[in-house]
């Protein structure tokens, strides 16, 4: 009789595109949502939090670099009977699509405007690559309701005001701000777009707005294939171009290559381009309103710019984009210097919420990629790695656990992060390592001795050496960071360990 096979034991290991995150990167990140949220906070945002489900209906087309519903999210056909039965649901891909079904959905009881934020993981189905995952943090503020360009300012303002919040100086970080109406009316012009007929050419107009998003990555020459008949990359895949004549794609390629020395002179070069076009000229006056409006608050180009060749990639922005590029230098994997890049973007979305009721609703708004920001900071050597780790009570008496859970119930009362060791005591050295591989900035013990005299020993880890494997209880007593101290006086003398550490 042949034996049953064993099942096989699965594979301990992240699927493709995550990663997982221990306790300081999980700490940093946190701390830095906090920081974002305090800003958002103070320029009157309230806060909002939608599920990470939503149906494929509500997340609509508005997918990045792709053309299909379901394709680029995690998706599922839902089970069952009913109405909704075989609807298609799947993970959000960003933050914004929620809130146009949030604001659709509740419109009635919300204030006129509407002004959120909100923080979370998104998900987006993506071929994942070096420091491209499929699962990331986004910090996102949005405006809904208002169609003055003083909303587009403010989001412009208040990206400033976070980037310096979290540790990014000026100088080190510039906020480019473009309008898709001056693209729409360059398209006007290269006879890519008729405005008597909108829907005509979409697709093209999908591929033209990806490739210009794409500048910075590809190059003059790798967007210009791209306005025509397409472009192959490294690895050997091709990508369909947007089938522009020359001629076209000369008219494209000025409009992105419209930047001059001032505000004022760019703002010039576009309105020549979009001469002619009702909507490429009212985008240039939005421009001209944002700039006005943000010297008034005192930010000028040395933190905010025009720059046409900012366009952002997703389907839905209907009027000024902007994006945050962090300009320091930093090294690759290879140990080349390169730019770190864009850490934020956003911009005008008066559609996406007419959407759902059939009337246009302004909106616009920011995203913040915190995952990438924090990247920048560490990179630059500007974000502490380490995070100090409990302080350990040793166990050198089984017996003696309710004497070890009353230490670090006093030190946690006195807001002290605080441990006993609940590994096997049996071997002393095992619970210095735990407390060394910990982080911890202090160990406590009380044997039997110091029990019996009301002492405990505190021992300094962070001034004293690192504890060998082979430590003995006599050996790290005798070490010249360690302290006696009545057990009385153990949390002050806590306290004034951990106080020295700091400065």
């Amino acid at each position: 009789m042949a034996k049953p096979k064993k099942t096989p034991r699965p594979k301990a290991e992240t699927p493709k595109g995550f990663r997982d995150y221990f306790g300081a990167e999980v700490t940093t990140r946190t701390e830095m949502l906090q920081a974002i949220a305090g800003v958002y906070h103070r320029y009157g945002f309230d806060a909002l939090e939608t599920s990470a489900v939503e149906t494929v209906e509500a997340l609509g087309k508005f997918l990045p670099d792709v053309d299909r519903p379901n394709a680029g999210v995690f998706g599922w056909q839902e089970d069952g009977e009913g109405e909704r039965s075989g609807d298609w649901l799947a993970l959000r891909y960003d933050m914004t699509a929620p809130l146009a079904r949030v604001y659709a959905q509740h419109r009635n009881d919300l204030p006129n405007p509407y002004r959120r934020y909100a923080m979370g993981p998104v998900w987006r189905n993506e071929k994942p690559g070096p420091g491209r995952f499929r699962q990331f943090y986004q910090c996102d503020a949005d405006t809904v309701g208002s169609a003055s360009m003083g909303a587009d300012a403010e989001i412009c303002a208040m990206l400033a005001d976070t980037l310096e919040q979290v540790g990014i100086p000026r100088g080190d970080y510039i906020i480019r701000v473009n309008n898709r109406k001056v693209l729409n009316g360059v398209m006007e012009v290269a006879g890519v777009l008729d405005p008597a007929n909108p829907d005509a050419m979409e697709a093209e107009r999908g591929i033209v707005l990806r490739a210009i998003d794409k500048l910075d990555r590809l190059g003059v020459d790798g967007v210009r294939a791209l306005l025509g008949e397409g472009r192959k990359d490294d690895s050997g895949d091709f990508t369909e171009g947007a089938g522009l004549s020359d001629a076209q794609s000369d008219v494209v390629m000025g409009f992105m290559q419209a930047k001059r020395d001032s505000g004022s002179a760019t703002v010039a070069r576009l309105r020549e381009l979009v001469a002619g076009s009702a909507t490429g000229e009212t985008g240039v006056d939005e421009l001209e309103q944002i700039v006005e409006l943000l010297a008034a608050g005192g930010y000028g180009p040395d933190r905010i710019e025009i720059d046409p060749s900012v366009v952002r990639g997703l389907g839905y922005y209907t009027g000024p984009v902007y994006e945050a590029e962090l300009t320091f230098e930093i090294f690759d994997e290879k140990g080349r210097k390169r730019q770190f890049g864009s850490v934020a973007g956003g911009g005008r979305y008066d559609d996406l919420v007419k959407r759902f009721t059939g009337q246009e609703v302004p909106a616009t708004g920011v995203s913040i990629g915190v995952d990438r920001l924090l990247a920048a900071l560490t990179a630059k050597g500007r974000m502490d790695s380490a995070v100090q780790g409990p302080v350990v009570v040793t166990v050198m008496d089984r017996d003696r656990m309710a004497d070890y859970q009353a230490m670090v119930a006093e030190l946690r009362q006195a807001g002290i992060r605080a441990e006993v060791y609940l590994g096997n005591p049996k071997n002393f050295g095992n619970q210095l390592k735990y407390a060394d591989k910990r982080g911890s900035p202090v160990a406590i013990i009380e044997g039997g001795d110091e029990k019996g005299r009301g002492v405990v020993q505190i021992k300094d880890l962070i001034l004293g050496a690192k504890i060998a494997e082979t430590a003995t209880h006599e050996e790290w007593k005798d070490r010249p960071s360690q302290f006696e101290v009545p057990r009385d006086q153990m949390l002050a003398k806590v306290r004034e360990i951990l106080e020295g550490q700091d400065t």
